[in-house]
């Protein structure tokens, strides 16, 4: 490719796109190459004009529109010896395939041929950090493929003419002990020993002045043989070139046999490929590249690594290297012991292997310096083992795997395998059984492989059940591997066990972090935060943290998202079903309940936390005699800054503790839990959640003869039928809850159901008996010091008179009212009083003062997130709005109110905007959307059998209808 590119920046692009021809190199990249740590601001488009100038360029020279635009980058297309550092990479492959077939001859022609296309510098004159770290790495594997093409050339018996050139290359490059050892070679054969030893004293002062450091074991050892004269044969003079080919040992592939059903991560292994590739061209490192692949136990790490290694055995022709290191059975002599192994595959005679761990790593790192060598470490268990083991040049490749995340390894590239997708899981199972199989039950093979948790060693062992037994469905498998307590044993087959292999990593545990793995078996939610640790452990935080970070780190635990107090873990199911097996094998029922308690009781505490920050107190709220299990102070302030989004990330894991404490039979738990996170379900319209639980909640106090939880699921129901307007239900489960508090003795709670059974009244339009049964529910509840109740009960009542025509008194009740709210520090229900005083100034014809009290409630509402609440004040604006004549913008805020009611299920609310829209239509003398509106309100306050409300409605569509005729 020839073009003439004069402009130092646009060199500098196209010296980058050159590099990495045929793949998109990022704009950021580019822009570092250009401007190296101080990009300016308009960089990108200076980017874009140098591009333009190559393609102009480029094109001028009759090459074409090379360069290719995409989303990440750019990219020059260039077609096969078009561009010399692709022609040397070709002609160093083929070489090097013809040594690893005899061919010494031919590879000799080849490393020749490469070598000739270096003409000077690689890319001289081409500014920038980035470039010139790429010039010098391509003089590096330069220099190393002169070197292996002269060891060509010393295996085919041309020692003589080889020494001047060794000579100068020694005085160019006098740190290359590889030179000097060829050097030493050469010189030997040609019947110059003691020339070869004055090389190696040259070699030595060299080294020694230059680095501090004695030469390399194998040079020694080379110039031990020389010294003796008891050389090794490769030193013998005028080895013909026949004798070379025969005793030339082939390049050692120690790699085990890849599996044919690979399957999965295509996109990871074409980018792992391509980073491990091509060492020694890449602007960005100079170290030797390391792949890192962790997971958990059975996800397919080494089957990743071992594909992988196939994939790229062209690209290592001088050999691949594997070693199982156990997980952590290897030691120091262990490590030296692999790489005795090593340097014997690497045709090094076991009389020249050194004693001793670092006399043996130094020893590698020479013998592959400047060798295109793959090596793969499986099952390590820390960076020490990996570090001992690698090569120190950056033409090789290493592949590790490990349990853990080794994130000290030099130069290395972590990679965290996860299980497969479904799809990916049903693919393997179909590859492993046969398609036919799979298709004759595609349901029951979606169920198979969410029973392995797609988790690939499970997979492989049902598949290999399937395999032996022909005879089976799948149906008869997955039915076999529901039963939970025999999943594990159904897992096993041929040598290959889940259980073995999540044995393993638990042994490996200390005491604390066993026990904390079986624990966490007892929790039914899919994931949970980290302070679950310190009650199910029975320490403080600090502690418990440690021991969940050693399962996250052996990969027992997931983590799926969050971070700091806020963090969330996971277990895999078949970790779960493992963690489940121990806890009841290795601990007792005693142990077993402490722990639910404090877990049940921590759950219960920091609910109870989110109440009081959510409420202002412990209002409006019935409590049991259940013990709490506090948290630290400062984690609790941490999860509960916004009430509401702790919440929102918790639900389910805290539903989940109530079925938890149900099924455990603890009755006081399971409905004190319920009835506390009932102000949550409330604001966030969760009316499924709200009952799931309470009728979880009243069946397991019902059973256990608590009547106080019994009686407290029944009021809550009951509110909650309210809410979902079912006013029969309501009525009926309120009576049932006051007669049970009322024979226990239960003060609080009969307030409360009084409370509501008032409302219920008011719906009904029986003012009389509402107006009674709010006085006797105030008398009961003012001893009590719940104020939050108290002003819901005074707003109550202020309704009422507002609701009798008695204006006077309802705005008296609605100022103390307001007192006790600011007396309670709650917020929503300061909101709440200030919205029902807002709506008395607005039928007082007070526009001014209505406009103050509503717009400070939609303001705390908002602030609070509380929907249901802004439902309710944006129909108060709304009607504000059209009071003062401003009908647009009373438009825009009850449709966005009735958008709000609609979503929270509030039919109630929902009823009332239809009201206010059908006045406002009527206003806006539309009357057929006037009447549609009203006839809407008619038809919900039927549903409800809400009588004032339909009362009103049908009043207000008969005015419509007259004006409109």
């Amino acid at each position: 490719m020839d073009a003439h590119i004069t402009a130092s920046r646009q060199q500098t692009v196209l010296a980058m796109l050159l590099l990495e021809a045929n793949q998109v190199v990022p704009v950021g990249r580019l822009i570092d190459a250009v401007w190296e740590d101080a990009p300016p601001a308009t960089a990108k488009g200076q980017i874009q004009i140098c591009i333009s100038t190559i393609r102009r360029a480029l094109g001028q020279a009759g090459l074409g529109d090379r360069i290719v635009t995409s989303p990440a980058g750019y990219l020059i297309r260039v077609a096969d010896g078009e561009l010399d550092l692709r022609a040397f990479n070709d002609l160093l492959a083929e070489g090097r395939a013809a040594v690893r077939e005899h061919r010494l001859e031919a590879a000799a022609s080849a490393f020749r041929r490469a070598l000739s296309l270096h003409q000077g510098e690689p890319l001289s004159g081409v500014e920038g950090r980035l470039v010139r770290a790429a010039a010098a790495r391509l003089a590096e594997r330069r220099l190393v493929a002169a070197e292996e093409y002269l060891e060509l050339e010393l295996r085919l018996g041309r020692h003589r003419e080889l020494v001047d050139e060794l000579m100068a290359l020694v005085t160019e490059y006098p740190l290359r002990e590889r030179l000097w050892h060829q050097l030493m070679t050469a010189l030997y054969r040609s019947g110059r020993q003691a020339d070869a030893l004055a090389a190696y004293q040259s070699a030595r002062q060299a080294s020694v002045d230059d680095l501090g450091l004695e030469p390399s074991e194998s040079l020694r050892s080379l110039e031990r043989a020389i010294l003796t004269g008891n050389a090794d044969p490769a030193l013998a003079a005028d080895v013909a070139p026949a004798e070379v080919e025969e005793s030339l040992i082939p390049a050692p592939r120690m790699t085990p046999a890849a599996v044919p059903d690979f399957t999965g991560h295509r996109e990871l292994v074409d980018e792992l490929c391509d980073f491990l590739r091509r060492p020694g061209t890449r602007a960005d490192s100079d170290a030797v590249p390391v792949v890192t692949i962790t997971g958990r136990g059975g996800v397919g790490k080494t089957t990743l690594a071992v594909h992988l290694a196939h994939a790229l055995a062209g690209d290592f022709p001088d050999g691949q290297l594997f070693v199982q290191l156990g997980g952590g059975r290897g030691n120091g002599d262990g490590l030296a012991q692999i790489l005795d192994r090593f340097l014997r595959a690497l045709n090094i005679p076991g009389s020249a292997v050194p004693e001793g761990l670092e006399a043996r790593a130094a020893t590698f790192r020479s013998r592959v310096a400047g060798s295109r060598v793959l090596v793969v470490l499986d099952d390590a268990v820390d960076e020490r083992q990996v570090r001992a083991l690698l090569p120190g040049a950056s033409t090789c490749g290493v592949i590790v795997t490990s349990r853990r995340r080794l994130a000290g390894v030099p130069g290395s590239r972590l990679v965290e395998v996860g299980v497969l997708d479904e799809r990916h899981a049903v693919e393997l199972l179909a590859r492993m059984v046969g398609e036919e199989r799979v298709a004759a039950e595609p349901t029951e093979a979606q169920r198979l492989v969410q029973l392995c948790g797609r988790l690939p060693l499970a997979l492989r062992i049902a598949a290999a059940r399937l395999i032996a037994r022909p005879h089976w469905t799948v149906s008869q498998l997955t039915s076999r591997l529901a039963d939970e307590s025999r999943r594990l044993d159904e897992l096993a087959h041929g040598g290959l066990d889940v259980r073995t292999s999540i044995t393993f990593s638990y042994e490996a545990l200390d005491h604390d972090a066993q026990c904390l793995l079986r624990r966490l078996g007892l929790l039914d939610a899919q994931d949970f935060q980290g302070w679950v640790a310190a009650p199910l452990l029975g320490v403080e935080l600090t502690a418990a943290t440690d021991a969940l970070d050693i399962l996250v780190d052996a990969r027992l635990v997931d983590v799926v998202g969050g971070s700091g107090a806020a963090t969330r873990y996971r277990l895999h199911d078949l970790v779960r079903v493992y963690a489940r097996e121990r806890l009841g094998a290795d601990e007792g029922a005693g142990e077993r309940l402490d722990a639910l308690n404090r877990f049940l009781g921590a759950w219960l505490f920091l609910v109870e936390s989110g109440h009081r920050a959510l409420y202002g107190g412990d209002y409006t709220v019935i409590h049991g005699a259940a013990s709490r299990w506090e948290l630290p102070e400062r984690l609790v302030q941490e999860l509960l800054q916004d009430p509401l989004s702790w919440f929102e990330s918790e639900r389910v894991a805290a539903v989940a503790a109530v079925g938890l404490a149900s099924r455990a039979g603890i009755a006081d738990y399971c409905w004190d839990l319920a009835i506390t996170m009932v102000a949550f379900f409330e604001s966030r319209s969760y009316l499924d959640d709200w009952r799931s639980t309470h009728e979880l909640a009243l069946h397991t106090a019902q059973q256990a003869g608590d009547r106080r939880g019994e009686a407290v699921m029944l009021y809550s129901l009951g509110a909650l039928n309210i809410v979902e307007q079912r006013f029969g239900d309501a009525s009926s489960r309120l009576m049932l809850a006051l007669s049970m508090f009322e024979r226990i003795g239960e003060a609080h709670g009969r307030s409360l159901a009084l409370r509501h059974l008032a409302f219920l009244d008011r719906v009904r339009g029986d003012l009389d008996s509402a107006w009674r049964r709010y006085q006797e529910a105030l008398s009961v509840l003012r001893p009590l010091g719940d104020r939050a109740a108290e002003a819901h009960i005074l707003t109550g009542m202020a309704s009422t008179r507002l609701e009798a025509g008695d204006w006077e008194r309802a705005a008296e009740m609605l100022e103390e009212a307001l007192r006790t709210a600011t007396a309670a520090n709650s917020t929503r229900v300061h909101a709440m009083v200030l919205h029902r005083l807002g709506e008395l100034r607005l039928d007082n014809g007070d526009l001014a003062q209505a406009e103050e009290e509503l717009v400070k409630a939609l303001k705390l509402v908002q602030e609070g997130r509380d929907r249901a609440g802004e439902a309710h004040v944006l129909h108060g604006l709304g009607m504000l709005r059209l009071r003062q004549g401003l009908h647009h913008r009373a438009a825009a805020t009850l449709d966005h109110g009735y958008a709000i009611a609609s979503r929270n299920g509030d039919r109630l609310a929902t009823a009332r905007f239809c009201l206010a829209l059908a006045r406002l239509h009527r206003a806006q003398r539309q009357y057929p959307s006037a009447m549609e509106w009203a006839s809407q309100a008619i038809t919900l306050f039927d549903q409800l059998q809400a009588s004032s409300g339909r009362v009103v409605a049908h009043e207000l569509l008969e005015q419509i209808r007259q004006e409109a005729a």
